[in-house]
């Protein structure tokens, strides 16, 4: 049965490149369902990308493919070419420490590098050229044995596991940070711009424009407002930094 195809990339939903690549899927894999789940990760942003493409490629049915782009390095010879198989996942893009929050969380990892070439590789747009044909025959059950060269496993330092910066915003305004809210003591406090905040369990636990922090969907903390954009309440932006205590 022909699988899905996740989508996940810094490129934005404006210009040719999110069709471009599309457009090789749909060529190389008809049959198989393209789903965006980001266009607009934090562009050059690596590890803000990371911790996202772990935190929401969750829930996916068994076997998923996910094409996953965060490149500033592109066509540089010591950024390798990586498929990664998580669980029961397919990760395709590039080894730039972009599935590193991925391996950090999950045991089950195998690891190739793609070896194969196209007759026609640009120098700055592996996305379409590389990735994209690998993506498109793992969706539809074929391993390109080939074109792969297995790899051990690479040891990703745990210490990175934690990211205690902004990493994405959202439509409403929510403020998500990289940080995993496993096991985290719901009496923490948030600082963030000079403002103490609070913990409440959802939306509906606080007055209208409150500021609060909860355990969102995707396990990360997030920092929200009640019918209003923390975001534009807080002036936050990616990247800046966040104190728990």
């Amino acid at each position: 049965m022909p699988n899905m195809i996740v989508l996940s990339t810094d490129f934005g939903l404006e210009g040719p490149y999110i069709g471009q690549v599309k457009a090789v899927l749909y060529q190389e894999a008809p049959n198989c369902r393209v789903i965006d789940l980001f266009s607009d990760l934090p562009k050059y942003n690596i590890q803000a990308s990371a911790v996202l493409l772990a935190a929401y490629s969750h829930g996916f049915p068994d076997s998923t493919v996910f094409l996953s782009i965060v490149d500033p390095g592109v066509g540089m010879p010591e950024r390798p070419a990586v498929v990664m198989k998580v669980g029961s996942h397919w990760f395709v893009g590039p080894d730039n420490g972009l599935f590193d929050q991925l391996m950090m969380r999950d045991n089950e990892v195998q690891r190739w590098q793609i070896v194969w070439q196209p007759d026609q590789l640009s120098n700055s747009f592996h996305a379409r050229d590389l990735f994209a044909p690998i993506a498109a025959e793992l969706a539809q059950g074929i391993f390109p044995e080939g074109k792969l060269k297995a790899q051990s496993s690479v040891a990703v330092s745990a210490r990175n596991r934690i990211y205690p910066y902004v990493v994405y915003i959202d439509h409403f305004g929510n403020v998500i940070t990289g940080i995993w809210s496993d096991d985290l003591d719901t009496k923490k406090i948030v600082e963030f711009h000079g403002r103490e905040i609070s913990y409440a369990r959802t939306f509906g636990e606080v007055a209208f424009g409150a500021l609060f922090w909860y355990k969102n969907s995707s396990g990360l903390i997030e920092i929200a407002s009640n019918c209003s954009s923390a975001a534009k309440a807080l002036g936050a932006s990616i990247g800046d930094t966040i104190t728990l205590r």
